[in-house]
């Protein structure tokens, strides 16, 4: 009978993408208690539509633009002081884009090995824990290496 072999797979750099939601909070827990190597969170900031105005002019509203950012400016503070926590320094990032376009296109660029994410953002509505999300089911689907979906 062959004999199987077991590769020694090294996990070297891990992503959190994070969206505010408890899942993605418990998340990065894991990956701090979990991994000793190179760990980033990221926050993707969907962009925000033009919308018509009372004039018909086609604009971008600043005001929750700039809302989104402080958001995630709070979101990756809070990530840093999680990580205060377990003795550990973790990089951070903040990009604007379709969240799981922008997560697989930041894996590709940053030499990413592993994935750690909540299974689904948002609300916990009794379809949403029935499946996961579409941006989880999306990243999953695409990764090019292991992606660990916590619930």
């Amino acid at each position: 009978m062959p004999r199987l072999e077991l590769m020694d797979v090294t996990t070297s750099h891990v992503l959190v993408p994070l969206d505010g939601s408890p899942l993605a909070d418990e998340a990065l827990t894991h990956a701090l208690e979990t991994f000793d190597c190179r760990i980033t969170v990221l926050n993707v900031i969907t962009p925000i539509d033009g919308t018509m105005s009372e004039g018909s002019k086609l604009g971008i509203d600043q005001e929750r633009r700039e809302s989104a950012h402080k958001r995630a400016d709070e979101l990756i503070e809070s990530a840093r002081e999680r990580a205060d926590s377990f003795d550990q320094s973790i990089e951070t990032g903040v990009e604007t884009g379709e969240p799981a376009e922008t997560i697989l296109g930041f894996v590709g660029d940053n030499d990413v090995d592993h994935i750690v994410m909540g299974s689904h953002g948002g609300s916990s509505g009794a379809l949403t824990r029935r499946l996961l999300g579409t941006v989880t089911t999306a990243v999953v689907g695409e990764a090019p290496f292991p992606v660990t979906i916590v619930r």
